[in-house]
């Protein structure tokens, strides 16, 4: 399972490289907002320092608007992922961006057949949206799942699952035993999954223990 990091803050992505947690990040205007600094600028500088994939997302909602975008973003650096919404345009737009080679994340996806039609439409990422389908009572692992075994009969679907909207470390773990391809998770998120109450303690006690192994 590849690791994306849902942030733009370079020092947090850099920590989490050092151990070998950030295979990609995905982005979203309203992350990049929180900086204060030029959207362009901020994917770029990221682009840069990260080597897998990294998502921008446009802001048009129709067909040429998306297309135009798109292409504005791909031009930043050639690990750059265009993010579109599951939508009629959205589909169009992937198709599109797919044929001139530029990698595509298919965002906002609820459903199984809204992932068929993104796989038919070329993407390279289908994201559905875990925690967002547990706020209203519906199984976010399910649906990964469900996803995973329809791409899985299929040698003709390149698409990557994308487990997004998680909210804490066991939607990371529920998205592996489903088969997810990618999760994409904020900092936080990762940064909990190698702390545990037991190994603070244990440790602890180790230390208590070589420092009395020390006395006299």
């Amino acid at each position: 399972m590849k690791f994306f990091v849902d942030d733009a803050d370079l020092r947090e992505i850099e920590t989490l490289q050092a151990i070998g947690l950030c295979d990609g990040v995905t982005t979203t205007p309203s992350i990049i907002a929180k900086s204060g600094r030029d959207f362009f600028t901020v994917i770029k500088e990221i682009a840069k320092q990260v080597p897998g994939p990294v998502s921008a997302e446009v802001i048009a909602t129709d067909f040429d608007g998306m297309l135009r975008e798109g292409q504005e973003l791909a031009a930043l650096a050639p690990n750059v992922t265009v993010k579109v919404p599951l939508t009629y345009a959205g589909l169009k737009a992937c198709r599109s961006l797919r044929d001139k080679g530029v990698m595509v994340n298919i965002t906002l996806c609820f459903s199984v057949p809204q992932a068929i039609l993104a796989a038919k439409a070329g993407a390279t990422f289908v994201s559905p949206f875990m925690g967002r389908l547990d706020d209203i009572g519906v199984s976010g692992t399910d649906l990964v799942q469900e996803i995973c075994g329809v791409f899985d009969q299929y040698d003709t679907f390149q698409t990557e699952v994308l487990a997004a909207s998680i909210r804490h470390p066991m939607h990371i773990v529920e998205a592996a035993h489903a088969g997810a391809h990618v999760v994409t998770a904020p900092p936080k998120v990762f940064h909990q999954l190698y702390k545990h109450p037991l190994t603070e303690s244990g440790l602890q006690k180790f230390l208590a223990d070589w420092q009395q192994s020390k006395k006299p």
